[in-house]
């Protein structure tokens, strides 16, 4: 676990998994009732929490996913603060350490037994799935007619830039931990 990670509790892996499916779902929902809300502000509050959930729920299970199919094993999910505070301007930096993302612990005999190439791509996984899915979901609410979606896509776009330039440039950062794997 990333030292200094702030850990509110743990999950079994099938309880996290259950879990951050189920925000996903609700995450579809929200968008999809988005489109057809009648009023402006409900169609921006389903839009937000749509992409909350997205970015929420989709990270951890991303590593997880992607490091099964390539044979890592994972021993359960923590929820916590984020293990990356540095890579956020300051204020955001303290606000992410409290918030309570999804963390997955991997097996320590599973990930030395795996080539450097999968253990660098499971790493990847999460960060890059926190930029590219919730960006997908707000450009789908964009292109659904959302009122103000346009706007809020194009925030998204920035977010997600922010998002992989920060993890890129960090030290505890997922790309960071893939570059390493990779014996860069």
């Amino acid at each position: 676990m990333a030292p200094g990670r702030k850990i509110f509790g743990r999950l079994p892996i099938a309880a996290g998994n259950v879990i951050q499916i189920g925000g996903l779902i609700a995450a579809t929902v929200a968008l999809g009732m988005a489109r057809s809300a009648h009023s402006r502000t409900t169609a921006v509050l389903e839009m937000l929490l749509g992409w909350l959930l997205l970015y929420f729920c989709c990270h951890a299970l991303a590593h997880w996913l992607v490091g099964r199919i390539l044979g890592i094993r994972f021993a359960f999910y923590t929820v916590g603060g984020t293990g990356n505070p540095e890579g956020w301007p300051v204020g955001v930096g303290w606000v992410f350490k409290h918030l309570p993302f999804f963390g997955v612990q991997t097996e320590k005999t599973s990930m030395q037994n795996a080539r450097p190439m999968a253990r660098a791509v499971m790493w990847s996984a999460g960060v890059t799935s926190s930029a590219v899915i919730p960006t997908l979901g707000s450009f789908f609410a964009w292109r659904s007619g959302v009122p103000h979606g346009r706007l809020f896509f194009l925030l998204a776009v920035g977010w997600s830039a922010g998002t992989l330039a920060s993890n890129w440039r960090s030290q505890t950062g997922d790309y960071s931990k893939a570059r390493r794997a990779l014996g860069r």
